[in-house]
């Protein structure tokens, strides 16, 4: 075959990052009514595809092994102040969001630090996934 990646992927190729959740609808209310993602669709009450900053956000219960991922169990984090995988967003104005989704419940770890050339504060959602906002300084 002499197809080349970048036309395997086609034009429509997009990213979405998979968060698994313990509950689904405390995930919903925090990543829709907290930081404004909007919902795209929902398989069985299972899980929920958002999308969010351009990008696709799906999250998912956990489960055991299936068929197309025999040896691969899905399980929320265990430990929220053990980091595996966490999502930055660049913001235009950091203190602005962090006063805004503070309004909306969302706990941060420490209000926003100016580091020079960034301006960056982080939070969880409910399963302790971690979410940085960051502005270019």
């Amino acid at each position: 075959m002499t197809e080349t990646l970048a036309a395997a992927y086609g034009a429509d190729l997009a990213v979405t990052h998979i968060l698994v959740v313990s509950e689904l609808n405390q995930s919903r209310a925090f990543w829709v009514d907290v930081l404004g993602a909007e919902i795209y669709r929902e398989y069985g009450g299972t899980s929920l595809v958002l999308r969010f900053g351009g990008s696709w956000l799906l999250l998912v219960t956990g489960g055991p092994p299936t068929v197309d991922k025999p040896d691969t169990t899905f399980a929320a984090p265990p430990d929220p102040t053990r980091v595996s995988h966490a999502l930055t967003l660049r913001v235009a104005d950091c203190l602005g969001v962090y006063e805004i989704l503070r309004a909306r419940g969302a706990v941060f770890l420490a209000p926003p630090h100016d580091w020079g050339g960034e301006i960056r504060c982080f939070t969880r959602d409910p399963d302790g996934h971690l979410i940085e906002f960051s502005q270019a300084g």
